[in-house]
């Protein structure tokens, strides 16, 4: 099954309340009118883009240890994925997928990375339940995305949804900003030239993994 009929299959049961998931009916209005209003603020298209040059970045895996941009890039390409957090089941079903298809990316010789906002001990979680092979690092209050230009402030009334579902980011992040990057997905070059962007402002859309291959194999060739 692609990747978006899963988020898509997720989301109906979400929705829709099927066990085990249960949401009241009322929040889905304020998570949709914040999804339209960051897609009418035209940050994704400000953001990062194929045939920019990549921020270049050194972070800490789970495990504390770096992991600089700069290495990754002299063994091969890099796809980077930013992840939103242990706590949001889109990026987790996303970070499944990238796994699945993990063993083809790094026949092209890349890496894989994910890069969130949250802090180790939530990204262990993240590498541990989704049985990752790959590291999740932990971009400390976001400065990575913001330099990809993918951070963005939630507004008040969602910041009062999350209070109330108990969604603490302040707490899973050690940041006190209610901030969080917009999902993406980038395959760079060894150049540091970005040769893939998706960059999707409603963090129920995904691309399929498959979609880098071709980009993946033309990199490939070129080594």
């Amino acid at each position: 099954m692609a990747l978006q009929d899963k988020l898509d299959a997720f989301k109906a049961d979400f929705k829709g309340g099927k066990p085990p998931y249960y949401a009241p009916p009322e929040i889905h209005p304020i998570m949709e009118r914040a999804t339209a209003e960051l897609i009418a603020s035209g940050q994704a298209a400000r953001a990062t883009r194929a045939g920019d040059r990549a921020p270049s970045f050194t972070l800490k895996d789970q495990d504390g240890n770096e992991v600089s941009s700069a290495e990754l890039l002299g063994r091969g390409p890099l796809v980077i994925t930013f992840y939103r957090g242990v706590w949001c089941p889109y990026c987790n079903i996303e970070l499944q997928a990238i796994n699945d298809a993990l063993p083809q990316i790094e026949a092209y010789g890349a890496s894989v990375v994910a890069i969130s906002p949250q802090t180790a001990v939530n990204s262990r979680k993240s590498v541990r339940d989704n049985k990752l092979g790959f590291p999740v690092l932990s971009d400390t209050n976001g400065e990575v995305g913001a330099a990809f230009g993918l951070r963005f402030a939630l507004p008040d009334y969602l910041v009062d949804l999350y209070k109330a579902l108990k969604n603490d980011l302040p707490a899973f992040n050690a940041d006190p900003s209610w901030t969080l990057p917009m999902p993406a997905r980038y395959v760079i070059g060894q150049d540091g030239i970005v040769l893939y962007s998706e960059v999707n402002p409603d963090y129920t859309h995904r691309p399929d993994p498959a979609d880098m291959f071709p980009v993946l194999e033309r990199a490939n060739a070129k080594v």
